[in-house]
């Protein structure tokens, strides 16, 4: 997921931000609820209640125009370059409801109408939560704001036709292009973010997709080729491919957290190399950043 520096709760009008490493507000402003066990777990079932890492108001980074972005706590996959491991644990999260983030969206819904902006839910993934997920678009269609999921699509099958329906933007990260790769790199399966994206080209919904460029890992010129490639096959829902160079800002946080970091020795790309993937999807006819 792209990067940005914070913009604090105070702000009325985030700056705009070009790809530094996020320094996210957490969940200031955001009231937690404490419940016991069986009233929790009735909770979430319903999607009342979720687990949340982190918030942040943000400009031209997760969809268009300016944008509160939550990040979900909880992800099934392990990817080795996560610049933000905290996130894989649900328990890592704090709880919220669903009411007290559609408070805020209804907060800054001048700020999206005069950006073209709106809400965008990401992780984490936000599909370890979909009860909590459809809860939170359904709010924000019924106010008339503009949502995004930034997702993996590796639990695609938990996301409802409903859901989908109230979504106006995908953000799908295509981690690898080639089955062994992608294992590599996230300890799961391609396929099912394969699937996912076949589900958005035959609905027709508006996808960016994301790839993470990281030397000796992803950037092997038949890893890149079939990502591209399987790109071009998702059609004309896709509005554009964001090559996102590997850095190391996340590093700490696996220390921090007692994991073996095993990227400690991997340099970002160099600019060459950036530029002559972004020509692999440029060549397929697709609009690249």
């Amino acid at each position: 997921m792209a990067q940005t520096t914070q913009v604090h709760e105070a702000a009325p009008w985030p700056a705009v931000h070009l790809g530094l490493p996020r320094a996210r507000s957490g969940t200031a402003g955001l009231s937690s609820i404490e419940l016991d066990h069986a009233a929790k777990m009735a909770a979430v079932r319903s999607g009342s209640v979720g687990s949340v890492h982190s918030w942040e108001l943000v400009t031209a980074v997760d969809g268009p125009g300016t944008r509160l972005t939550v990040f979900l706590a909880g992800c099934p996959l392990q990817c080795l370059y996560c610049h933000n491991p905290d996130t894989m644990q649900m328990r890592r999260g704090t709880d919220v409801t669903a009411d007290e983030i559609l408070a805020r969206v209804a907060r800054y819904r001048p700020v999206f109408k005069a950006t073209g902006g709106g809400l965008t839910i990401s992780g984490g993934e936000p599909l370890m939560q979909p009860a909590f997920l459809a809860r939170l678009l359904r709010g924000a269609k019924a106010m008339d704001v503009h949502t995004t999921v930034d997702t993996s699509g590796f639990l695609g099958s938990q996301c409802t036709d409903a859901m989908l329906e109230d979504i106006d933007l995908v953000l799908l990260d295509i981690k690898s292009g080639l089955p062994d790769t992608y294992r590599k790199a996230t300890g799961r399966a391609l396929q099912p973010t394969l699937d996912f994206g076949a589900r958005l080209r035959d609905a027709g919904k508006r996808t960016w997709v994301r790839f993470v460029l990281v030397p000796g890992l992803t950037d092997a010129p038949e890893n890149v080729e079939a990502v591209a490639d399987h790109v071009v096959k998702l059609g004309p829902v896709v509005e554009r491919v964001e090559v996102l160079p590997f850095h190391q800002m996340g590093r700490d946080k696996w220390d921090e957290l007692g994991m073996r970091y095993e990227l400690a020795e991997t340099q970002p790309p160099a600019p060459e190399l950036v530029e002559r993937v972004r020509a692999t999807f440029r060549d397929r006819g697709l609009s690249v950043y």
